[in-house]
């Protein structure tokens, strides 16, 4: 099993590009995973643009989901919402209508952000628009409170925030193989 990840925070030592490192670390054995590095390449969603001359990021992207066996979302927490990177993948993943490259994947959300709520509302958020967009969404999340004192010299270090995110990413490879 392969699992594309997602990095709402386009910053390169944000939390949740240090969660979505880790993350690759604690794949349970058989499972392998990619972090996305294109989401900043990728025009904000456009109807017109969707016909027929699809921007090449747009085709990159929707050929790694495809590929994947199944999706992870790391997601800051912006004003209550998930980032805009974040829905602005799951809107190019949702079409065309039909052959959606997130129709029927398995996907999964993460949020490490500074406050004591890890990012409840960007999870709830990214939870929501990745079911309507088709994804079949495992809906317990994990979310990462308190950043700044769970990791380390760039590691997780909380073993109880570890143990979640393992059993998360446990649960996603037993969806998967189901």
């Amino acid at each position: 099993m392969n699992a594309l990840i997602l990095v709402g925070s386009l910053r390169g030592d944000s939390y949740n590009a240090l969660l979505a490192r880790e993350l690759v670390g604690l794949m349970p054995e058989g499972v392998s995973a990619t972090i996305y590095d294109g989401l900043a390449e990728l025009p904000h969603y456009n109807e017109e643009l969707d016909a027929d001359a699809v921007p090449a990021p747009v085709l990159a992207f929707r050929g790694a989901v495809e590929q994947s066996d199944a999706v992870i979302v790391v997601t800051p927490e912006y004003n209550g919402a998930v980032s805009s990177a974040i829905k602005n993948a799951i809107d190019w993943g949702s079409r065309p209508y039909g052959e959606a490259a997130l129709s029927g994947k398995p996907a999964l959300v993460f949020s490490a952000t500074g406050s004591p709520r890890g990012g409840e509302w960007a999870r709830e958020n990214a939870v929501r628009a990745l079911t309507v967009a088709g994804a079949d969404v495992i809906p317990e999340t994990v979310g990462v409170p308190s950043a700044y004192e769970v990791f380390t010299d760039g590691k997780l270090t909380e073993e109880s925030i570890k143990a979640r995110v393992t059993a998360a990413l446990e649960q996603l490879a037993v969806s998967v193989n189901a």
